[in-house]
């Protein structure tokens, strides 16, 4: 049996906030219209499809439990990219052989860029 992760579903406080931040900084294409309670993002150059759905008034927010991490060859041209276009990152690090650099999406969840997947040793 072969098995793959192809869905990541993201409660939002503002669906089509946090849609639109995916789709501007992260290669994410939609339209961002709410089709049975869900909006959409397909990715542009591979990756997990990911679902915008709306968070229950009583889902606490702000207690990070799970992490986002994007695969970029270059995290400081990405990083730099993404300030210009109104994205700031924390500071880049530098771990055997790759670099990350962190940020949070609208709704307070975690996400990284890493160049982990791309370090040659």
């Amino acid at each position: 049996m072969t098995i793959a992760l192809s869905t990541l579903l993201i409660y939002a406080k503002d669906m089509q906030r946090t849609a639109r931040f995916y789709v501007d900084h992260f290669g994410y294409a939609s339209d961002c219209k709410v089709v049975d309670g869900l909006i959409s993002l397909q990715p542009l150059h591979g990756g997990a499809e990911i679902l915008i759905h709306q968070a229950a008034k009583s889902l606490k927010f702000g207690s990070a439990v799970l992490k986002l991490s994007f695969s970029v060859a270059d995290v400081e041209q990405f990083v730099a990219q993404a300030a210009a276009k109104g994205l700031a990152f924390g500071s880049l690090h530098q771990a055997n052989g790759y670099a990350f650099a962190n940020t949070k999406d609208p709704d307070g969840n975690s996400i990284s860029v890493s160049s982990r997947q791309y370090r040659t040793s």
